[in-house]
This record gives C-alpha cells, sequence and structure tokens, in this order.
C-alpha cells in the first residue's frame, strides 16, 4: 500500500522559484512555434574564453583530478583567488584561511545561513533582492527582515530607517553591487556606512559580489578594501558573470577567518568541493590575461547603448545600468509588473522578469537582461512597439 509522501514545510511553504515559473510559461509560448528573444534570465549567451577551455581539458585528463577534491579547494585555486582580490582591490588575504571555494557564489549564499543563522535570528535582505538571500534564512527558521530599494534612495538600503530593536537582533546584513535587479553600484561612502552599522550592532556583512567586473564608470569598491570591512564581512565571487562560466559553477568567499572556516565545515558536511579540473581551469582565468573581461564589458557596454536607446524611444524609459548586465525598466502607469511581463512572452515573443519577483518592493518594475547580441536586443525593442504601451 503507498505511503503519504508529505514533504517538509519549508518545501510546502515555499513559493515556486522565479526563474523555474518563467521557464514553464516559456516552454508553453514556445510549444506554439514562436520565436522567443529571452531577455529573462542573466545567462551570458558568449562561450567561456579559449585558454579557460583548454586548461579544462589538459586538467581532465590528469588522474590526480579524478579523485575527491580538498573540500574548502585547491589551495593554488584559493591562491589564486588571493592574488586576484590583490589586483584588483588591493586587498591582501590569506589563501589557507581566507578564502574558500564555492560551487559557484549560490551554493555559499544559501549555506552562509546553515553556518551562522539560528532559528529567531533576523537576516536583513534588500527588496528586491536575489531571492536565495531569503530562502536561506527561511530554510534555517531564521526572519528575513525586508530593506526596500528605491530609487529616490539609488537603489540603497536607508540602514537608519532600521528599528533599533530590529537592528539588535541581526544577525546578517546581505548587500549586493553592482545590484541585480536593479543595475545599481553603491559608492565607497555607502560601504563605510554599513561597515560602521555592523560595528555598532555586531552584524555579519555579507556581501554578493558576483557582477563586481561588470561596470560601466568607475570600478565599483569591494567591502575589504574598506576601513573595518575585514573585522566584519565576507564576500562572494563568481566566476559566472566575470568569466562566462555559468555552467562550470564555481566560486570562492574570502573574508574574516571565522567566518570563512564556519562556511568551510559546512562544506565538509555537505559537499565534496569542485572538480579539480574545473579549480584548474579557473585559475587560468584569475591568473590570465585581465584584457579578456574588458572586452567582455565592452561588450555589455554597447548592447546597454542599443536597449536602453531602443526602449527610450518606444516609451519605456529607464536609467542606463551602472553595473550589471540587467535593465531595470519601470512598469508604465496603469500595468503591473506580471501584466506587462506576460503581455510580452504572449504578444511580442519577449521574455522579461517580473519585478516582484525579487521583492515586494520589485512591483512597478521589469528586469531585461543583456544577455544576448545587439541585433536581438534591436529585434525585441521593435516587438515590443507594436505593444502600443
Amino acid at each position: 500500500m503507498p505511503i503519504e509522501i508529505k514533504k517538509a514545510e519549508r518545501i510546502r511553504n515555499l513559493p515556486p522559484y522565479l526563474f523555474a515559473e518563467i521557464d514553464r510559461l516559456k516552454r508553453e509560448v514556445a510549444a506554439r512555434g514562436v520565436d522567443l528573444i529571452n531577455l529573462g534570465i542573466g545567462d551570458p549567451d558568449t562561450p567561456t574564453p579559449a585558454h579557460i577551455v583548454e586548461r579544462l581539458r589538459e586538467a581532465a585528463g590528469n588522474p590526480a583530478n579524478h579523485r575527491y577534491p580538498d573540500y574548502e579547494g585547491l589551495l593554488t585555486f584559493r591562491q589564486a583567488a588571493a592574488g586576484w582580490m590583490q589586483r584588483r582591490y588591493g586587498v591582501t588575504v590569506d589563501p589557507a584561511t581566507e578564502v574558500v571555494s564555492l560551487i559557484g557564489s549560490k551554493e555559499g549564499i544559501a549555506n552562509m545561513a546553515v553556518a551562522f543563522v539560528d532559528p529567531g535570528d533576523i537576516v536583513l535582505v534588500p527588496d528586491p533582492g536575489y531571492p536565495v538571500y531569503h530562502v536561506g534564512t527561511s530554510f534555517n527558521g531564521g526572519k528575513t527582515y525586508r530593506l526596500p530599494l528605491r530609487r529616490e534612495n539609488a537603489f540603497l538600503p536607508d540602514l537608519a530607517a532600521i528599528p533599533r530593536e530590529i537592528a539588535r537582533g541581526a544577525k546578517l546584513l546581505w548587500l549586493n553591487y553592482p545590484n541585480n535587479p536593479t543595475a545599481a553600484v553603491a559608492p565607497r561612502a555607502f560601504f563605510e556606512e554599513a561597515v560602521r552599522f555592523a560595528e555598532r550592532h555586531g552584524i555579519i556583512i555579507c556581501h554578493d559580489a558576483a557582477y563586481a567586473e561588470i561596470y560601466f564608470g568607475e570600478r565599483p569598491p569591494s567591502i575589504l578594501e574598506i576601513p573595518g570591512g575585514r573585522e566584519v564581512a565576507i564576500e562572494f565571487h563568481s566566476l559566472s558573470k566575470t568569466f562566462s562560466m555559468t555552467g562550470w559553477r564555481i566560486g570562492f568567499a574570502v573574508g574574516h577567518p571565522e567566518l570563512v572556516a564556519g562556511l568551510g565545515k559546512v562544506k565538509t558536511n555537505v559537499d565534496s568541493g569542485v572538480f579539480q579540473a574545473t579549480q584548474e581551469a579557473a585559475i587560468a582565468a584569475l591568473t590570465g590575461d585581465p584584457a579578456v573581461v574588458d572586452r567582455l564589458r565592452a561588450m555589455y557596454r554597447e548592447r546597454r547603448e542599443v536597449l536602453v536607446g531602443g526602449l527610450q524611444r518606444i516609451g519605456l524609459p529607464c536609467d542606463p545600468p551602472a553595473g550589471t548586465f540587467y535593465v531595470w525598466v519601470p512598469v508604465p502607469r496603469g500595468l503591473t509588473a506580471a501584466g506587462l511581463a506576460t503581455r510580452c512572452l504572449e504578444e511580442a515573443g519577449v521574455v522579461v522578469t517580473p519585478g516582484n519577483g525579487f521583492g515586494d518592493a520589485g512591483e512597478g518594475y521589469i528586469r531585461l537582461t543583456l544577455c544576448s547580441p545587439s541585433e536581438r536586443l534591436r529585434e525585441a525593442v521593435e516587438r515590443l512597439r507594436g505593444l502600443d504601451l
């Protein structure tokens, strides 16, 4: 006789993952024969640079890489990550104690709550923001306190507006700049304010820097280069966006040794680390010619001009993104984010992401990506023109 299968409450209460729901709708429309232009998910369309792929080919043939990898990552990989931090930010870290490898930064972000959040702990989360900040908190019994990111405040959280009792009970503060989904870049002065806030209230800052290398003005700072940052923060870096390596699933966290050790202890109990050949390929990425990243950044800049200029001409005015490969577009009066996203998909065959999927404060916006060639972006604009918004 079949048993009753009952999912855990944490799963039953979880809303559908935003991008999985978009994939479902895409399949429905594509089944009707529609040529979809996908501006919904931030997955680079350019191939991983050839020298990285070649390093993987070589390393995959080495039998030494066919065994279980180190949980914390090869020391040579962590040394490469430390060297990258030094070159990019002037930050010197100990690769043995202040760097840990990740199976993509998403894994590290989720496991940060496993390591540091007890039931009832408050976690300060940007809204709109990457859904995993909240999901990791919820899965581990924590309570999310949402910090609205609004255009009038340059899409920065107002730390001074956090109630005193909330700040006293908070364990983690999540920041993400350059920001997904708003495409804002935080100035150094904001990070200085955040570090002082964390010091006053005994809060751990978790900075998601997945888009650190995609910017169109002054280089965004690392929180670890801010005075006091190394005493209160851990920073998450991903090779996914920087080197077009989303499918490779590798990143690293760097920061306070106790925070790195806590994350590492979770990893020793729940995974077996990153395939060593992938780590060797990542070393090639981190130590290679930075012109590779410069070319990718220039490509996204060109696409930004195409898409933002086109949207403005058809009556969808928006601010040019300061960083990331996203464009955060206000929804015309009288429409909702989900309503506009549905019209874009069903009437124009253009996939966009409704802003409220990133949190309630994202209502009133849609997010488009620059992960398609310029000619497809122009075509998407022409299709959206036909919506007569």
